[in-house]
């Protein structure tokens, strides 16, 4: 199946240098979540963008991505069935054509494939939605029989016609050897003094080749984006489906109005999420991982039992199973956490490896380091692993114990069991099951605090 996606319109509505179809919705460009639908369809397709305002930033976030589509460019905006004419000489004549829309993202895929089988043995499918409210719509004009006979849009249409509640989607799929003969046939004598790719139904009416329409299941699924006002609308929309597909899994949200994801969220049974979390990329949460109000979650897996407490911070990390993280906590890349243990408030760990049962409780920072089991960081712990040139690790091994205020200029390492005294700057590796302090001689002086002068 040919594939047309049309988004070269300009969005002058969204005021933004940033094309229109690239503006995101649940953290993915409106584009993507076209293509992905599209594509998704079992069999063979081929995918073709047609591009414009903004053409050059487009074509790059599909080579970065590595979207396999095609680009065409429209030079000016001249509607819709000049649009799909600047991808004609790409099309398969033995396939059908499936016309979609970039600025229209959350189609389903299900509803995109019914559509492509009413375009089986030279018939036209048209994608139709009937609506409360109809106003700025193509309206479908349908015979005596009940057959469609046009569409006509808003502007060029009579108060009789506006009164028609069912309207054009502007998704349809096409016989592709029709298509490009109509294209060729369209005239632009209308109010907006465009080709509308909607004039090609009177063609197929007037020639008896039939046309089938359906509709989506849901209505979300064909609203268009034309400003920032609608484009947090839909975003809204499409956060309240995913909340609710979370909730049918058996996931307890506590108000499924607020949550945001961006990305993948996979959640085993009894997961609880407070309210206000994010999660983007690809997040897993284990069955009962409780996350606490106002988390941020990404690119990470949680394992079974977690505790992620409020304000917590999780950026391509891994956390153990029963572990307890936060609040104010923040995980950096490279962070594996083995089995319960506890990172507390104000502590970052980044690019370390922490065994089960250890435990940094308080205002620490943990950095290229490898930790064993059962070892206490007390408060204010830090390791010194950036030289100004390069990063060195840290190795603290099992059950050891770091004083508060310590510093560990890495490379170093801390025997199994040793102890570090509160105040320590090691600088050389530290024994095993040994104390190791580093601090000056305790001194008391007899001395008088200075006190303000009398004016």
């Amino acid at each position: 199946m040919n594939i047309v996606i049309l988004a070269a319109g300009q969005g002058k509505r969204m005021r933004s240098a940033l094309p229109k179809v690239l503006h995101p919705i649940a953290g993915k460009p409106m584009l993507a979540h076209a293509i992905a639908s599209a594509e998704a369809i079992p069999g063979q397709h081929q995918s073709i963008v047609v591009i414009g305002h903004g053409g050059d930033a487009v074509k790059d976030y599909l080579e970065k991505n590595n979207i396999q589509a095609k680009t065409v460019f429209q030079a000016e905006q001249k509607g819709t069935g000049h649009a799909v004419l600047q991808a004609s000489d790409l099309l398969d004549e033995s396939q059908n054509t499936l016309i979609l829309y970039g600025d229209v993202p959350l189609i389903r895929t299900s509803t995109l494939e019914t559509l492509a089988n009413l375009a089986g043995q030279g018939a036209l499918g048209l994608l139709t939605q009937k609506m409360s409210n109809p106003t700025g719509y193509g309206r479908i004009v349908r015979n005596l029989d009940g057959n469609v006979a046009a569409i006509v849009e808003e502007k060029d249409a009579s108060a009789e016609i506006k009164l028609i509640n069912e309207i054009n989607t502007g998704l349809m799929a096409v016989p592709t050897k029709h298509l490009k003969r109509w294209l060729l046939a369209l005239k632009s004598n209308n109010a907006q003094g465009e080709y509308y790719l909607t004039d090609i139904i009177e063609m197929a009416v007037s020639e008896g080749v039939p046309i089938y329409t359906a509709n989506p299941q849901a209505e979300w699924e064909t609203i268009g984006v034309n400003s920032r006002a609608q484009l947090a609308s839909l975003e809204r929309t499409w956060q309240l489906e995913l909340a609710s597909q979370l909730l049918e899994s058996g996931v307890s949200l506590a108000d499924p109005a607020r949550i945001d994801i961006r990305g993948q969220l996979s959640c085993a049974s009894d997961v609880v999420i407070d309210v206000g979390c994010v999660f983007e990329g690809e997040v897993t949460l284990g069955a009962g991982v409780s996350v606490g109000p106002y988390c941020v979650i990404r690119n990470a897996v949680i394992e079974a039992g977690a505790v992620i407490h409020a304000y917590t911070h999780i950026d391509q990390a891994k956390v153990g199973s029963r572990s307890v993280i936060g609040p104010y906590a923040r995980l950096r890349p490279g962070t594996e956490l083995a089995a319960e243990v506890h990172i507390g408030n104000f502590v970052e760990v980044k690019n370390s490896q922490i065994a089960s049962q250890s435990k940094a409780n308080h205002l620490a920072y943990i950095g290229d380091a490898t930790i064993g089991s059962k070892v206490n960081v007390g408060a204010g712990t830090i390791t010194c692993n950036y030289d100004g040139v390069n990063k060195h690790r840290t190795i603290i091994e099992d059950e050891a114990f770091i004083g508060s205020d310590t510093q560990l200029v890495a490379p170093v390492t801390v025997g199994k069991g040793a102890t570090l005294g509160a105040g320590t700057t090691l600088t050389k590796d530290a024994p095993a099951g040994q104390l190791t302090v580093t601090r000056a001689k305790q001194v008391s002086l007899n001395w008088q605090r200075p006190t303000k002068k009398p004016k």
